[in-house]
């Protein structure tokens, strides 16, 4: 079984379960997870976890995300995006600077109301399910935050965006949004994800590729290791005494672990050098307590 990451690019016209899907196929596993949905019509960064992998989906979910995105003032659409029926078109008046203001005005924290086009539940019932029914239900605002919003093109009634934001962001509502701010609404056009924390779209693969190298039993060669993923963080290694403690997921004594005294996560290794997991010393504790275990 393979363990790891891998940056699949996820091409227009494929879900995200489509993707795991696949890859389930081409490398013959079945434990393999995505680490946030992109929309059926959205390309770019998925990054897949493998095998012992799939214990970082949440933390790579919970990582913010880059887009880049092309909103189309004028209409609005049910789905938020030009996919979508559209309920109403409105003439584009506002100005280049209008439109500028508009744009920068969401930077920083944000309420979000979720579209009723996405995955989101209520009730067990996922919302687009309700909203192809013709059920709309009430959503509660909940808080985003966009670190980057830098316009790219203003060819009005078209703007381009690349925008940086926090777990839990349509891009497809930001555009909505926007267009509500402007008074003629606005629908998304087009959107990339162009990176999720170290994954960058430079170095993902589309499926075709990754079906190419796994025929060639180099498939490896486009994995980052779960070890790779915390490289970035200092570690401590256990000695002997304190391996069976370290393999069964208990709290180690600082000052028992080479070096001592390192705070916030840490790379646990026991005494032969096999990683085993995430650790983290809170403040004024004398312990290590396991976050999260890969052996």
């Amino acid at each position: 079984m393979i363990d790891g990451v891998i940056n699949v690019y996820k091409e227009a016209g494929f879900t995200s379960h489509d993707v795991v899907a696949k890859l389930r196929g081409i490398l013959r596993q079945k434990k393999i997870g995505h680490t946030g949905t992109l929309d059926p019509e959205a390309a770019g960064v998925l990054p897949v976890c493998l095998g012992k992998g799939t214990r970082l989906c949440d933390m790579l979910t919970d990582k913010k995300k880059t887009y880049e995105t092309v909103l189309l003032l004028g209409i609005s659409t049910d789905t938020q995006d030009t996919t979508g029926t559209v309920l109403k078109k409105r003439e584009v008046t506002c100005s280049l600077e209008e439109a500028e203001k508009a744009v920068k005005g969401f930077l920083g924290d944000q309420m979000q109301v979720p579209p009723m086009y996405s995955a989101l539940k209520v009730n067990g019932k996922k919302l687009y399910e309700l909203a192809r029914e013709g059920i709309e239900v009430e959503r509660k605002p909940r808080p985003v935050h966009f670190y980057e919003i830098e316009i790219l093109d203003m060819t009005l009634p078209r703007i381009s965006l690349r925008v940086t934001c926090s777990k839990g962001t349509y891009i497809r509502t930001l555009c909505h949004d926007i267009g509500e701010k402007l008074g003629c609404g606005a629908a998304m056009e087009k959107l990339v994800r162009t990176r999720v924390e170290r994954f960058s779209l430079e170095n993902s693969h589309t499926l075709e590729e990754i079906a190419s190298y796994a025929q060639k039993n180099e498939v490896m060669q486009l994995v980052t290791s779960v070890e790779d993923m915390f490289a970035h963080l200092p570690s401590f290694t256990c000695p002997p005494s304190l391996d069976k403690l370290l393999l069964n997921g208990n709290p180690i004594d600082c000052k028992a672990v080479t070096p001592v005294s390192l705070e916030g996560w840490v790379r646990a290794y026991d005494s032969q050098g096999a990683f085993i997991g995430i650790y983290a010393r809170k403040e004024g504790s004398r312990r290590y307590y396991p976050v999260k275990m890969f052996h």
